[in-house]
């Protein structure tokens, strides 16, 4: 399975792109691909090669019906999404697969006013082309609608990296400081690698460790002023992640 990196630099390729988007039509086999898509032969089978050695499809060979040679077919064999958020104090890259299952293992995670669709999607009869476009053009709206919500999400998300910022500067005394409440700050519900992270930053794991305690208690001190509270615990205390939401 490739990751984000990888998906995109094979995917940068607009041939790629498009030799991907005819087989999630249907199979195609690379003559097919080579006529509908105005690329040579020689080419189209280059960039199957790329697109099958990383997982992005499967072929199968079947017969010819001329008598010929055997036919290779291909078609996809990946579900995922990637995702790419960029501004100031903004800088999101996911590689999201996409979940297994059919639809009634998916309901419980689809909006609710999708459950029509999974009602008529859920038995086993084939679907006439106007059911299924009527169904398509709910799901769009739907999709329409929590893409809207992603975006304010994360156009708040930016606006709090933005008035934190100051904070950040303020608080710190140094580049490596600044880099590590920013890589905090950017995976708040889990605790950071300070391995790799100082790896990142060519230091040491030592002086990575130092700055995580001045940072923790600068956190735990800002947690009890902000809650009126006194917070009390030995030295060395671990941050508990989950205050940090």
């Amino acid at each position: 399975m490739v990751d984000f990196d990888e998906a995109l630099k094979i995917l940068e390729n607009k041939a790629r792109r498009d030799i991907l988007k005819q087989l999630t039509k249907e199979p195609h086999y690379p003559l097919q691909l080579s006529e509908i898509l105005d690329i040579s032969q020689q080419a189209v089978v280059k960039h199957l090669r790329v697109l099958e050695e990383n997982g992005f499809v499967d072929s199968e060979k079947f017969p010819s019906q001329k008598g010929g040679p055997p036919k290779k077919m291909y078609t996809v064999n990946q579900s995922f999404s990637l995702r790419l958020d960029l501004g100031p104090n903004l800088f999101r890259a996911e590689h999201r697969n996409m979940p297994a299952g059919g639809a009634i293992r998916l309901s419980s995670r689809l909006p609710s006013d999708l459950g029509s669709v999974v009602e008529r999607i859920g038995t086993r009869r084939r679907l006439p082309m106007g059911e299924a476009m009527s169904m398509l053009s709910e799901m769009d709206l739907a999709l329409e609608k929590i893409d809207e919500q992603r975006d304010a999400i994360v156009a708040l998300h930016q606006q709090v990296m933005q008035k934190v910022a100051p904070s950040i500067d303020d608080s710190s005394q140094s580049y490596e400081e600044r880099q590590l409440a920013h890589a905090m700050l950017n995976q708040p519900r889990r605790p950071l690698d300070l391995d790799l992270f100082s790896q990142g930053l060519r230091i040491q794991s030592m002086d990575a460790e130092q700055m995580m305690e001045g940072l923790r208690e600068r956190l735990l001190r800002d947690f009890a002023a902000k809650g009126g509270t006194l917070v009390a615990a030995k030295e060395g205390t671990p941050l508990p992640w989950w205050l940090v939401r």
